[in-house]
């Protein structure tokens, strides 16, 4: 079992556009065309049996039709969270549409949506997604393409985690990327699970693999920010890490498919 936790892809018509201005804006290339063909095409070369789109509404305009596509292209070897913006009007009815549709949880951009994490004004939207036990994912730490401030630091999901003890949270790039120091010091230990996604080439392995073991193996999640890094080489560099094959297997698919709340094993498509 096998799962990618955090991935990035478009609608067909909305793709090409969308993967070249975030490339250009970060400095970086896509291995992916931004298409779930393509998605696909890479998670048959990489042996993943499921993959999580994590989608982003930079507009509170956009959150409706991000959810109703990601809804319906929900399938057994991908599944999508739904968009939100702290700024959407009538949230409560997003709420109750994203929980009827079937998504298992939410994901928050703080720099691109302009928002600071432990915000209060997001507070009652926090606890409204937690009651329906929904997973909230936000992108912790720097954003390459962005320029500062840094909306959600490891300071900051610190103070979340004190504030909603128990919610289902995940911190994109082990916790805040390039706060690592930071990371380990106020996040390392705590109840919140950390993605890898586009964390590895930075971290390296002596690093990565040492906050692995300060956080606890339990709470890791494999992810790689595709289409940003390429899911065959992210999941090889994970597979020669000097961990018991048990522990591997836990970061690699079996976390993410109990914080889902998926049957074992995955059906295959």
């Amino acid at each position: 079992m096998q799962i990618d936790f955090h991935v990035h892809c478009f609608s067909d018509e909305l793709a090409k556009k969308a993967v070249s201005e975030l490339a250009a804006a970060a400095g970086t290339q896509a291995f992916l065309d931004g298409t779930i063909a393509d998605l696909r095409r890479s998670m048959r070369e990489a042996g993943l049996d499921l993959s999580v789109v994590q989608p982003v509404a930079t507009r509170p305009g956009q959150v409706r039709k991000i959810n109703s596509w990601a809804a319906a292209n929900q399938g057994t070897d991908i599944l999508f969270f739904a968009a939100f913006h702290p700024d959407l009007p009538g949230w409560k009815d997003e709420v109750k549409y994203i929980k009827d549709a079937g998504l298992r949880g939410v994901k928050f951009h703080p720099d691109y949506q302009k928002f600071f994490v432990d915000e209060p004004r997001l507070f009652s939207i926090y606890e409204a997604l937690f009651n329906e036990d929904l997973i909230l994912l936000f992108h912790a730490g720097v954003d390459i393409g962005l320029p500062p401030p840094t909306h959600c630091t490891p300071e900051r999901l610190a103070r979340l985690l004190d504030l909603f003890p128990g919610g289902k949270i995940v911190a994109a790039h082990m916790g805040g990327y390039q706060y690592w120091e930071e990371v380990e010091r106020q996040l390392a230990g705590k109840d919140i699970y950390f993605d890898t996604s586009y964390s590895q080439a930075d971290l390296g392995e002596e690093k990565m693999l040492r906050l692995i073991l300060a956080h606890g193996p339990e709470k890791i999640l494999f992810a790689t920010d595709s289409p940003w890094t390429s899911q065959p080489e992210e999941l090889a560099k994970i597979k020669e890490f000097p961990l018991p094959p048990a522990v591997t297997e836990q970061i690699l698919g079996l976390n993410a498919a109990s914080l889902l709340g998926l049957p074992f094993p995955i059906e295959k498509r």
